[in-house]
């Protein structure tokens, strides 16, 4: 595995830990404003609940290199999975993370993609030498 898919993985790794934790702890009430207003699920569990996934997903991206396309792919099914969050949050204009105006939150739907190419990319799924 190449030096850049390595630090790729572990950065992305490391990220999701600490979003995560941020989730369960201190930036709670900003990730429960994100929680679109149409999920029928109630916004402090739904935040919980990412937060758990994400740390999960976070340990093994880093903890276990030997799966590191199984978690690669798993976290960009999360990133897609959350998009339609993401996509609310500028459709319904909600203010959280410091992402107060249209056009903050238009520029962020075009990060997604990115993290979604990050994981694939850091899990050995994408790109030159997708076999080591």
């Amino acid at each position: 595995m190449s030096l850049a898919r390595t630090a790729a993985r572990l950065l992305l790794g490391g990220a999701m830990v600490f979003a995560g934790v941020s989730h369960l702890t201190t930036q709670r009430q900003e990730f429960q404003a994100q929680v679109p207003s149409w999920f029928p699920v109630d916004d402090d569990l739904t935040v919980t609940g990412s937060g758990v996934v994400e740390i999960a997903l976070g340990a093994a991206f880093v903890a276990l290199p030997a799966k590191r396309r199984t978690v690669g792919a798993l976290l960009a099914a999360f990133f897609v999975v959350i998009f339609p969050g993401n996509v609310a949050q500028y459709v319904e204009g909600t203010d959280a993370f410091g992402l107060d105006t249209d056009g903050k939150r238009l520029v962020r739907l075009f990060f997604q993609p990115v993290l979604v190419l990050w994981a694939l990319f850091g899990g050995g799924l994408l790109g030159r030498g997708r076999r080591g």
